[in-house]
């Protein structure tokens, strides 16, 4: 199926902007609806057409507007004149939903000039931003009232593609999701008139009617463009503290995971685990990172963190705590726990933060963003990495990832010294994502795209594994939102 453009099967492709003069025509329409400083040179147009790690294409042209009056004016624009169109936010994703496809025919719709906290309320823990608002800008501004967004990220995405992402995180554990997070909400519907619906109350009790909001988060801007966000706020850690733990055998991380739970409650803000492969490649490429272990590094480490907002006064010994939480896995008959390092916290996130950099200079990166149950996934480890020892002996699996959400970015890595030419490697990848795939599915019950969403890059995947009564209805939602099928290229 084709993954670059959004098919509606009611009414086929997005129609498309078929010439250079179509092209020119529509540039001198926009340029009479819009500020100068939205219209975007076609010599600058390259940065806003690559993705983030990979894929590439290219857009008719690239607006940014600055206002939603702006974007209203530019959505009426595509609705009236049959041109399709793309959302993007910091371009910051994994899959290709906001990377234009390479027809040139899509106007790639940038929102980053969207930007502002319209209400920061200190006593209701919420604010209002702008969708085009960075992540880093909201903690700022929320770190000087000891409060945070708490959706611990590698990258700084916009809130409205977080919103469309439903991004989770590495505390995810702790403070959960986008959609655990959202109070309120403002969309801009693919229609002729460029409807708005707001509802920015921010009530945390509102039974009055549909929870509306609920449909514009994570299905990647296929049903709306989000243009404000009302967001709960946390209190902001005063005092952390860490712990790598290593697990005696992989059946044991589920069992320390909830007796973590049940001694720290609320304080356990991480549980990341680590592969031995992935933390040796950080060590490799990063030389500056401390290792912990002298060299000899276990099969799969647990960072624990424990984080508490609560004064010295009320919780003094935080890593008593900690200490005591871990140490009733020491003991026993059949100790769970086969050793545990302190030290300082920055120090051991910098291991896990190293990670994907790491195996990425080791060779060719075959990623997964998996998850299942959190007590299957040590039986999904263990058959995948006997499936890939026993059909795939090149592949060195580097895994890591939200061990406490049932997470995995399960990836594999084809060593640089083994590297074949791309076109022996190709058929080969393929296999490996079917087979890996599979299992998580079909064996574990689990999914393929634990965060990253659905677009084009994993669009087959979504067709594959995804049940048939799902995607009808999620695809009758989405011709009623885009009865054309002007918006964006994931394809629900």
């Amino acid at each position: 199926m084709p993954s670059g453009r959004v098919y509606d099967l009611a009414v086929g492709p997005a129609p498309a902007v078929r010439s250079m003069s179509a092209r020119s025509a529509m540039m001198a329409d926009l340029a009479g609806l819009l500020d100068h400083r939205a219209l975007v040179a076609p010599e600058d147009a390259p940065p806003y057409e690559q993705g983030y790690r990979y894929g590439a294409g290219c857009a008719a042209s690239v607006v940014r507007p600055a206002s939603i009056a702006e974007l209203r004016a530019i959505v009426t624009y595509c609705c009236r004149n049959d041109i399709g169109f793309l959302v993007q936010g910091a371009n910051s994703g994994l899959v290709g939903a906001s990377t234009p496809d390479d027809s040139g025919d899509q106007l790639l719709i940038n929102l980053t000039r969207m930007t502002g906290i319209e209400e920061l309320d200190v006593l209701d823990r919420a604010a209002t931003v702008l969708a085009g608002t960075r992540l880093s800008a909201v903690n700022a501004a929320a770190a000087s009232h000891q409060l945070c967004f708490p959706i611990d990220l590698g990258a700084d995405p916009t809130i409205g593609g977080m919103v469309a992402t439903n991004t989770g995180g590495a505390r995810m554990l702790r403070y959960g999701d986008v959609r655990r997070n959202l109070l309120g909400l403002e969309v801009v519907l693919a229609d002729a008139d460029a409807t708005i619906v707001t509802d920015l109350a921010g009530l945390r009790k509102d039974n009055s009617g549909f929870d509306w909001k609920q449909i514009f988060v994570g299905t990647g801007g296929a049903f709306g463009i989000v243009t404000r966000a009302r967001i709960e706020l946390h209190h902001l850690p005063q005092r952390t503290t860490a712990a790598l733990v290593v697990p005696r055998g992989q059946e044991a991380v589920p069992r320390i995971i909830a007796l973590l739970e049940t001694a720290l409650g609320d304080g356990l803000t991480a549980c990341e685990g680590m592969s031995r492969n992935a933390m040796r490649a950080a060590f490799d490429h990063h030389p500056s990172l401390r290792d912990p272990f002298g060299g000899r590094i276990p099969d799969y480490v647990l960072l624990v963190e424990l984080g508490t907002s609560m004064p010295e006064a009320i919780l003094p010994d935080l890593d008593a705590a900690l200490a005591e939480a871990i140490g009733s896995a020491l003991v026993g008959a059949s100790p769970d726990i086969e050793d545990v390092l302190v030290g300082r916290p920055a120090d051991f996130w910098a291991i896990r933060h190293s990670i994907s950099d790491g195996i990425a200079r080791s060779g060719q990166v075959i990623a997964f963003d998996i998850a299942v149950q959190r007590s299957k996934l040590p039986a999904f480890r263990s058959a995948a990495l006997a499936m890939l020892a026993s059909d795939f002996p090149q592949i060195q699996v580097c895994d890591f990832g939200h061990c406490g959400d049932g997470g995995d970015h399960f990836n594999l890595v084809w060593p640089t010294c083994d590297l074949p030419p791309e076109a022996e490697r190709r058929p080969v990848i393929e296999a490996l994502r079917g087979a890996i795939y599979d299992l998580v599915v079909f064996g574990f019950g689990g999914t393929y795209s634990a965060e990253h969403g659905v677009g084009p890059h994993n669009q087959e995947y979504y067709d594959r594994y995804k049940p048939e009564p799902a995607r009808a209805l999620s695809g009758r939602l989405q011709s009623m939102f885009d009865e054309k099928g002007l918006m964006g290229n994931v394809r629900l």
